[in-house]
């Protein structure tokens, strides 16, 4: 019998791949387990050609309570340096669904927290159910925050924000988490992920070179200046307007019926 992933890859229609954190009774912590099955599945998902969206969620009630720091706790003389040697490879396994250049959506089903609110930072898109908390209270237990926190949450609600979730540890509900910019949408906890599931089916019918390139041009705050986005568009939307796909976009928007994209 083989060890347990604590992470589940699943097709739940064509184009999308849904990844379930799957240790609901450790609230889906971290665990060396998952970390390596998550590292495996991202691979596999890079490989995947006819890939176009990826929704990541939470097993039970939580989506992810962070990472597992009982080994932190239990290892009190590990140097710094030995700490930072774990901590970095830690990291970019998690940090590593940025390098799929497809969408990625965070469906932030319950308590997400610390490490776990950075692994949906790190996605493109982030819902959440009525219900969920979401913070990074690295400092309440005396730590300074990791996962690339101090980057990935500035460039998603803004400084001032990201200052008081960061310098106060505070957890905040759903709604707040809305206003603040966080996530996208509340959506009812009865049909979240089907709800979810929905919306990544629409994206993975959108046209996939548009969706790849804009997706990329969106990434890390996108581009620094006016000067550099119009450089890059200038060469994105002729690369799109070149495709089959723009033709079949227009005959479809012609002929009122939805667009049947494949990719070239």
């Amino acid at each position: 019998m083989s060890a347990p992933s604590h992470l589940r890859v699943e097709r739940p229609s064509d184009g999308v791949a849904l990844l379930t954190l799957d240790n609901p009774d450790m609230r889906n912590a971290m665990s060396d387990e998952m970390t390596s099955a998550w590292v495996s599945a991202v691979a596999e998902l890079a490989a995947d050609k006819d890939l176009r969206a990826v929704v990541v969620t939470g097993e039970g009630s939580a989506f992810c309570s962070g990472g597992n720091t009982s080994w932190i706790a239990s290892e009190p003389d590990a140097t710094v340096d030995e700490l930072r040697t774990r901590m970095l490879p830690f990291y970019r396994s998690w940090l590593a669904i940025r390098t799929l250049e497809v969408p990625t959506i965070a469906a932030v089903n319950g308590p997400a927290i610390g490490a776990g609110l950075c692994l949906a930072l790190a996605c493109d898109l982030r819902y959440a159910a009525r219900g969920a908390r979401l913070g990074v209270p690295f400092v309440k237990l005396g730590m300074h925050a990791g996962m690339g926190g101090t980057h990935l949450l500035p460039e998603v609600v803004g400084e001032a924000h990201a200052r008081d979730l960061l310098l106060t540890g505070r957890v905040v509900d759903a709604d707040e988490a809305l206003r603040l910019g966080l996530v996208s949408r509340v959506l009812e906890p009865a049909t979240f992920l089907d709800d979810v599931l929905e919306i990544a089916a629409g994206v993975a019918a959108s046209a996939p070179i548009a969706t790849r390139l804009t997706t990329l041009a969106l990434r890390d705050g996108g581009h620094t200046d006016l000067e550099t986005a119009l450089q890059w568009e200038a060469l994105a939307q002729p690369v799109t307007l070149a495709t089959e796909d723009l033709q079949e976009g227009i005959r479809a928007s012609k002929e009122k019926r939805p667009p049947q994209f494949r990719g070239r």
